[in-house]
């Protein structure tokens, strides 16, 4: 696990305030860069928000659970990758929250983002499988990691398919907002000054969230909680603040697309997270080394993902305190499984 040795306790918390601060500020740049790119690729909000943006926050969560997973820590690594998942979801509920016109799932809903969706609620099944059945592996590598692996980048392509060649669209409100380019496409030069600043920005982040990561995992290890804990809502929500800022930041530009794209699209990419810690896990199948309680983690992660795809098909306007019922429903639903989570023992 990654950790900031031997320091004091003041110091750990210092540091994950300071790095968190540092994350506000560079995942806020961070949004508007990634907009201007969509636009300028013409990838567009969704797929550029899934890919680029949603995976350049994730890197700190990978590199957390794989260093935990090649350190023996089968259970931390997991809760951290499944953890940050429910978490990310939890993130669009709060961002529905600070979109005051409509509710987000209405406005956003994008056939790509159901798309991802729906492929990440089947990534997040395989690991069930894989534990139902007699431990197996190649080369130390359980074979649901291969299907993990190639089930991301098939999804991945059946994705971009469906946006240059979509077969289903949502119906056009006065609430919807398109993924419509202000700018146009092309500009090299932009295009490439666009790319090193958010590249610059995405490595401020990656280190950002490395001592973030570090910082919380410290403070943990101090305390004397339990790895699942640990990596559900220390290490997993530290290491997904950058998720909830480019959300929200988004969310004020009125880039809704690119904001459920990278939460979406993240949490696609974070399946990931399960993959490299089972290649890095060295003492036999990731997916029978640990407890129940990451699974009870992959179980919520799963029905929230199944409301948030529910409330895109969906789409009211307005609901409770003007935001989505199946915004509050995730919200309360987060609120309650950390409750089970802690009090399960």
């Amino acid at each position: 696990m990654i950790t900031i040795a031997n320091t004091p306790l003041w110091v750990s918390i210092a540091a994950f305030i300071l790095a968190a601060l540092v994350i506000g500020l560079a995942g806020t740049r961070m949004a508007g860069v990634a907009d201007r790119l969509a636009d300028r690729t013409g990838i567009g909000e969704a797929l550029f928000g899934g890919v680029l943006l949603g995976g350049s926050t994730s890197i700190p969560g990978i590199v957390a659970s794989t260093t935990a997973a090649a350190q023996g820590h089968a259970e931390l690594a997991f809760s951290n990758a499944v953890g940050g998942i429910a978490a990310q979801t939890f993130f669009l509920a709060i961002a529905d929250i600070t979109y005051r016109r409509a509710n987000l799932e209405h406005a956003a809903a994008s056939l790509v983002n159901l798309m991802q969706a729906v492929v990440l609620i089947a990534l997040m099944i395989l690991p069930f499988i894989a534990a139902s059945q007699p431990e197996y592996t190649i080369f130390g590598i359980h074979p649901a990691t291969f299907a993990i692996l190639f089930g991301y980048a098939y999804g991945l392509r059946l994705a971009m398919h469906s946006r240059t060649l979509p077969m289903w669209g949502p119906r056009k409100t006065l609430e919807t907002r398109l993924d419509v380019p202000k700018e146009a496409k092309g500009g090299g030069r932009i295009r490439m000054a666009l790319f090193i600043r958010f590249g610059a920005l995405a490595a401020v982040l990656i280190v950002a969230g490395y001592v973030t990561a570090a910082s919380g995992a410290a403070i943990a290890a101090k305390t004397g909680l339990s790895q699942s804990l640990v990596g559900a809502y220390f290490t997993a929500i530290a290491t997904s603040i950058p998720e909830l800022i480019t959300t929200i930041a988004a969310v004020r530009r009125g880039a809704l697309t690119l904001a459920m794209g990278g939460i979406v699209g993240g949490n696609m990419f974070d399946t990931l997270f399960i993959a490299s810690s089972d290649i890095a896990y060295r003492e036999g199948s990731l997916f029978h080394a640990v407890s129940d309680k990451p699974y009870f983690l992959t179980a919520l992660s799963i029905l929230l993902t199944a409301i948030l795809v529910l409330g895109m098909l969906r789409r009211e306007r307005r609901g409770i305190a003007n935001i989505g019922f199946e915004s509050a429903l995730i919200f309360v639903l987060y609120i309650g499984g950390t409750a089970l989570f802690i009090t399960g023992g």
